[in-house]
């Protein structure tokens, strides 16, 4: 198994002095869309959510809606969707056969569309809160325009408490060997994604986290901005805080065993893709 770091879709948003970290880490408010495209060989090649696809980069109005736009000011760079970069790479895009989603926010879906023929792959829950949002929050973060293609959905849940994973529920049925970890708060199905590398874990914790500080496994923080931000967008403040508590133990715990990285700290992105 192989797994590629892919940055699909830079964003700038805010205000610098609210989003920048500790020596200038969120250089001009910068944030990526943390993706992975993994080779498996009998089950072809696997996305870990998509970023923001094409269709966003040719009409960002109307796939991402204005807020959205004008809030995050996404770069919008066609090189930099998941499917230039599987074509960059060499590969057909029609050989991603599976898609798996930490949650379908606008910006972790935005790709669907690219892979029509692609398997998505979704927690159960999160794929009824997208389709039938049940909040203003819910109705403004997930865009059907994203699916209006008609995704060939796999639904996934946990069964009887679900199989453990370093003391984490997990639903195991997925191909490559990939495990959800369900992280609930930010979404109401919020799940990470685990994938066994055969040197170790790496865990894509989507949004549960945002400034790699917070699973810190001494001293866990955040910046005053991303601290705000999270929780303008919870629909679950409880249950993200005791998460991001349960990821700074694994991180302390298993931190040789299990890499943690969440899907825009740029950071995390550049060690991971330049390693």
């Amino acid at each position: 198994m192989r797994v590629h770091h892919l940055n699909c879709g830079t964003m700038r948003p805010g205000s610098k002095k609210l989003i920048n970290g500790e020596g200038g880490l969120f250089a001009r408010g910068e944030m990526v869309c943390h993706c992975l495209l993994i080779e498996t060989g009998s089950d072809g090649l696997i996305l870990v959510d998509t970023g923001i696809g094409r269709a966003a980069v040719e009409r960002p109005g109307e796939i991402l809606g204005r807020s959205f736009t004008a809030s995050t000011r996404p770069a919008l760079r066609t090189e930099e969707t998941a499917h230039a970069q599987v074509l960059a790479r060499g590969f057909d895009p029609a050989e991603v056969r599976h898609i798996v989603v930490t949650h379908l926010d606008l910006d972790h879906a935005g790709g669907l569309a690219d892979f029509p023929q692609a398997q998505v792959h979704v927690h159960a829950p999160e794929h009824a809160a997208a389709t039938n949002p049940g909040t203003a929050l819910e109705k403004s973060r997930y865009r059907a325009v994203e699916w209006s293609h008609g995704p060939d959905w796999r639904l996934h849940d946990l069964a009887a408490g679900g199989d453990d994973w370093f003391g984490f529920a997990s639903v195991r049925e997925l191909p490559g060997g990939l495990v959800l970890i369900p992280l609930y708060g930010h979404t109401r199905g919020h799940v990470g994604v685990a994938v066994d590398t055969g040197d170790g874990w790496l865990l894509h914790a989507g949004d549960s986290y945002f400034f790699h500080g917070e699973v810190d496994p001494v001293k866990p923080h955040s910046t005053p901005g991303l601290r705000l931000f999270q929780t303008v967008v919870q629909v679950d403040g409880k249950a993200r805080h005791a998460n991001q508590r349960r990821l700074h133990e694994l991180a302390a715990a298993h931190g040789k065993e299990v890499t943690i990285f969440s899907a825009h700290d740029p950071k995390e992105f550049r060690a991971l893709a330049s390693g």
